[in-house]
């Protein structure tokens, strides 16, 4: 009988602790390097995200800004040379009273106290004596006024009030032509709003599509101004005043003043007028109000109706004058 014999398998050495230490570090490698490889991918898939963005923004921009070059700014009609003329008086105060000063209020006033306890013959003397005395029209030769206005200018305000009823004395009666210049000198003056600017764009807005209007809201924005330094009017306000104002097709220039179409022209405007001044010998816009007549700055007291009204004739008589033919001699006979 034979038996068969096999070489029995000898068992693998058990793995020793540095063999095991071995695995470990093998297997640690192997995770930190997929983690290497997942974090460069995100890097990467990240990085290129953000070109896309940035390179999608850069198109949009772009593009906005060509869109806008491309685009003509909005300029109001019925405009020249940046300032809009009057061509309607009514409907503010009384035409051909006589100008006012503080002076003549401040009178005004301790009249109105007296007259509280005055008898009739008393209160009868006060009311002849507050007939308004017509002012003096300018000489013959219809006299050229222009006035720069900021509508957050205290001036501005104050030269409105003294002036505004003799000044629609001379355009119904067409002595004078008379031009307001909206400007925006006092944007920064308003808390952030920018008012100055709102407000002459909205004046703008009256006088592109409701010229007849515009002088009874300019009056209305000078002598219902803000305080400097408070946010003013919001643009919805000044819609609703531009609507008491008596504006045609009120939506119309409700939807003009709100968007601030003629903004940007308002700006552009004020930065010429800064420049200089059409038909001056060199003059600037250097705060408002600027008034001009026949192209002389006025320089006296804003708030005098009555020195305003002497200077305006002095300007009118010393033109009338110029341009008077100057007679020619006779000649005298020989003998």
């Amino acid at each position: 009988m034979s038996h068969d014999e096999s070489t029995p398998e000898t068992p693998a050495p058990a793995p020793t602790p540095e063999d095991r230490r071995d695995a470990v570090r093998a297997k640690a490698k192997q995770v930190q390097q997929r983690q290497s490889r997942t974090r460069l991918i995100q890097r990467v898939s990240l990085a290129t995200v953000i070109v896309a963005v940035v390179a999608a923004v850069a198109v949009v921009i772009t593009w906005t800004v060509s869109s806008n070059a491309s685009r003509p700014m909005a300029q109001p009609a019925n405009v020249s040379e940046d300032g809009f003329v009057v061509t309607n008086v009514t409907g503010v105060g009384s035409v051909g009273a006589e100008p006012t000063t503080a002076d003549d209020e401040e009178a005004a006033e301790e009249e109105d106290t007296d007259a509280d306890g005055g008898d009739d013959s008393s209160a009868a003397a006060m009311t002849a004596e507050a007939e308004p005395v017509e002012t003096e029209t300018p000489e013959p030769g219809v006299v050229d006024i222009r006035i720069y206005v900021d509508y957050l200018s205290s001036g501005a305000k104050d030269f409105q009030v003294a002036n505004v009823q003799q000044l629609q004395k001379w355009v119904s009666e067409d002595a004078a032509t008379l031009s307001y210049y909206p400007v925006a000198m006092l944007t920064a003056k308003s808390n952030g709003t920018k008012y100055s600017l709102r407000a002459a764009s909205a004046a703008a807005c009256m006088a592109h599509h409701s010229p007849d209007d515009f002088f009874k809201f300019n009056d209305t924005l000078l002598k219902q101004q803000p305080e400097l330094d408070t946010e003013g009017y919001s643009d919805i306000e000044l819609a609703d005043l531009a609507q008491a104002s008596g504006a045609d097709d009120p939506q119309t220039v409700r939807d003009c003043i709100v968007e601030e179409k003629f903004a940007a022209w308002a700006k552009s405007a004020t930065d010429r007028a800064l420049d200089g001044i059409p038909d001056t010998d060199d003059i600037s816009l250097t705060g408002t109000p600027m008034v001009l007549v026949n192209g002389t700055p006025y320089v006296g007291a804003l708030d005098d109706g009555a020195e305003f009204a002497q200077f305006v004739l002095t300007v009118s008589s010393d033109a009338y004058y110029e341009a008077a033919p100057t007679p020619t001699p006779t000649p005298t006979p020989t003998p």
